[in-house]
């Protein structure tokens, strides 16, 4: 089969590779219709080369048809329509019966003291072939893959693999209640999405980011926007709020913010090391670009909450803790327990109506062929790219 493979940094290929076949009773075989790059894989492509395998299949937003299932597969059979969610997860375990999947103790990948395995996300996440393939092994079949309609077109349900349940767990995790503002710092696909997903809830948004095309997407859908080119976001924020700051803030961006200029060093020079230095130094010291961050704790009110959803990858980053104390801020993070929202999600992507715009979020659909270009054009933020389909 033809899948995209990573080579090195900002080095994917598609390239034949053996198809994949049932090793578990609990696996199924996917026929991958639609996949998606997702922003997390442009850490891959750029920082994360310490942890990959040349080789290593990417790609962890897959929906697809069943070709095969396991004897311990019951709630899917072959000819389904189906939608994986990123995150590998058994159902049962202690973590997974608190809804904490992306905790999962079955495929935590104890090694690296990490979750539950991911498709398609390096050694620290178990090094499980992805989704930008023509076919996938599932394991955990027995729970992970989520039915779908037979009608309907992909665009309308393959987030539900990560960008709906991550945006959804972001402003959640915000604590606004019945009403309450929010600003989203970062507007590729998940903050776009966090933006929807808290004006639907009824929440006020305030969306930041520096790409023209991105923030004329979030006003389109209802948020209010500030350019961070000019600088001096946090006190806008506060001057749009009486002085306060909003109820709480999400930081979409992650490890790779512009505005930090000694961590981009020191990022660089991560990159020049050989693995067996850069390994040790990513999962050890302090390497991330923190400005998003700093400025989400500048920018929400004192007693606010701050939900980090961007990636991080730094070990030992300096927190300003005297500053977060002194206000009071709730900080929340981790990883998209995804079926844990699809319960809420579901009744919203079958609405014709589209309340959350899924419709309006792919600005490129590309044959699985021309990924390698797709991604060096979503890293530098080219021709208004936004969210990126693959159709194998």
């Amino acid at each position: 089969m033809k899948a995209v493979t990573w080579h090195g940094k900002r080095d994917v290929r598609v390239e034949e590779v053996p198809d994949p076949a049932i090793k578990e009773p609990t696996d199924a075989i996917v026929k991958i219709t639609t996949t998606a790059i997702c922003g997390s894989d442009l850490h891959l492509y750029e920082l994360f080369g310490p942890f990959m395998s040349e080789g290593d299949v990417l790609g962890h937003e897959p929906i697809g048809i069943v070709e095969e299932v396991g004897s311990q597969v019951g709630h899917i059979k072959p000819g389904d329509r189906v939608v994986v969610p990123f995150n590998i997860s058994c159902g049962h375990c202690v973590p997974c019966q608190q809804e904490l999947y992306a905790q999962c103790e079955t495929t935590q990948v104890k090694e690296y003291g990490s979750g539950a395995a991911l498709f398609g996300y390096t050694r620290l996440y178990g090094q499980v072939p992805g989704g930008q393939a023509e076919y996938l092994r599932v394991p955990q079949a027995q729970f992970g893959p989520i039915p779908l309609p037979a009608e309907g077109d992909d665009e309308r349900f393959v987030y539900l693999s990560d960008v709906l349940p991550t945006a959804w767990q972001a402003v959640e995790y915000c604590s606004l209640g019945e009403s309450g503002s929010v600003t989203v710092f970062g507007l590729g696909p998940i903050g776009q999405m966090c933006c929807r997903v808290a004006r639907h809830r009824g929440h006020r948004v305030i969306a930041v980011d520096g790409v023209p095309e991105r923030l004329e997407m979030a006003r389109r859908h209802g948020a209010e926007v500030i350019d961070a080119r000019a600088g001096q976001v946090a006190d806008k924020v506060r001057d749009l709020t009486g002085g306060r700051g909003t109820d709480a803030v999400i930081d979409a961006v992650g490890m790779e913010a512009h505005g930090s200029p000694v961590a981009k060093l020191g990022q660089a020079f991560t990159g020049l090391l050989p693995d067996a230095l850069a390994a040790p130094l990513m999962r050890n010291a302090g390497i991330d670009r923190l400005a998003a961050l700093l400025e989400s704790i500048d920018a929400v009110r004192r007693g606010g909450t701050v939900s980090v959803v961007g990636v991080y990858g730094g070990m030992a980053d300096p927190m300003p803790l005297l500053r977060m104390f002194d206000k009071g801020i709730t900080l929340r993070m981790g990883q998209a327990h995804v079926k844990r929202w699809i319960p809420a999600l579901m009744p919203l992507v079958l609405d014709e109506s589209d309340p959350l715009g899924v419709m309006d979020l792919a600005t490129h659909r590309l044959p699985l062929s021309e990924a390698p270009g797709a991604y060096e054009m979503f890293q530098k933020k080219r021709d208004g790219a936004v969210k990126v389909l693959l159709k194998p």
